[in-house]
């Protein structure tokens, strides 16, 4: 009977932890900030809590070896005049690639303070939003708005030496006004050979592919759409079934109306989570790691929020405004914004 006791109070303590660690609630949020002059930034990529790298709307790209002390960047200039405004960026082992939006599109690889122009794409309507390579780090992909009837997207199978675009034939149709939105670099998600990625404007809606961009499906959301600046801005998955988007009305960002939603198929059918509740607008939405899907943080022009029950609920734990996150591991995360990085510590 003692023996039969005892198993039965490990195995309760071992659930329990597991329990508490899955539903905490922080007690406190605390952010360090780093000025960047006069630039926007929001594509990151953290590799630990001393190494982040950026790309900035001013044509650099950098990096912090040290957690923030120092800062190193190499600015680029397209034909010697024009700056590349990135919103892009992905790493692969130490060789860096940042892609500019509007046109022409501009993809750069850097390694080493050297720097290589990979991809160029010169049209009217060019405009690349986000780029990121899978599991493999053989293959990688970017996508953009349309140029003809589907949406653009670039790929990679050779660590980012070269890119190719898909044709129209081989992708789903787009509506006329359906685009992306280059608001954090987190409108692709990748998992194994798995690729998401979500659309806003005229509507919104997920792309999926299970064959590293060979084959694609695409599926309805009932995120807020029909507008411009309505839609899915971020996707984030923490496994193959359960996934996150969050978006909303850019240019009326506390409208909390239809903007966040969850599915537990992959991205087949998606559920409204909180609505007409906080929060509105966000621009990027992460799963906090080894949290069992609860925990998630969403970032935005009217600050930071926590969720630590799948969405359901949520709290402000900050008012400083960022357009993207990338965490480290459950108590920090890399973050991005307007003129300024950061540091987000959860304890």
């Amino acid at each position: 009977m003692t023996r039969i006791l005892t198993l039965f109070l490990i195995v309760f303590s071992v659930i329990s932890c597991k329990t508490d660690k899955a539903s905490k609630s922080f007690v406190t949020a605390k952010i360090k900030q780093f000025k960047m002059d006069s630039c926007s930034i929001r594509a990151i990529h953290s590799v630990s809590n001393d190494t982040l790298y950026y790309a900035d709307s001013k044509g650099n790209i950098g990096h912090t070896f040290d957690n923030g002390q120092s800062w190193s960047k190499t600015s680029i200039k397209y034909n010697d005049s024009l700056v590349p405004h990135f919103r892009s960026i992905a790493v692969n082992n130490d060789t860096v690639f940042a892609l500019s939006v509007a046109n022409p599109a501009l993809l750069y690889k850097t390694f080493n303070k050297y720097t290589e122009l990979v991809y160029k794409e010169e049209h009217s309507k060019v405009f690349y939003d986000s780029m990121h390579f899978l599991d493999d780090g053989k293959h990688a992909i970017a996508v953009g708005d349309p140029t003809e009837n589907c949406p653009s997207i670039i790929i990679s199978s050779d660590y980012g030496n070269t890119w190719c675009k898909l044709s129209c034939d081989e992708l789903p149709e787009f509506e006329e006004g359906e685009a992306f939105f280059a608001a954090s670099n987190t409108n692709i998600k990748t998992l194994g050979n798995t690729i998401w990625i979500v659309s806003g404007g005229k509507k919104a809606r997920v792309l999926k592919s299970s064959d590293m961009g060979k084959n694609w499906n695409i599926y309805t959301t009932p995120i807020v759409q029909g507008n411009g600046p309505q839609g899915i801005y971020s996707v984030d998955f923490y496994d193959q079934n359960n996934g996150i988007v969050f978006g909303g009305n850019y240019s009326n960002p506390e409208d909390n109306c239809a903007n966040k939603a969850i599915t537990k198929d992959g991205g087949k059918t998606w559920t409204l989570i909180a609505d007409n509740q906080e929060p509105g607008y966000k621009s990027c939405v992460k799963y906090v790691p080894n949290s069992n899907g609860q925990e998630i943080v969403a970032i935005g022009k009217t600050g930071i929020s926590y969720s630590k029950n799948g969405g359901e609920n949520w709290s402000k734990i900050s008012d400083i405004p960022f357009y993207t996150i990338q965490f480290v591991n459950e108590h920090s995360a890399w973050l991005g914004g307007p003129e300024k990085l950061g540091k987000l510590i959860l304890n």
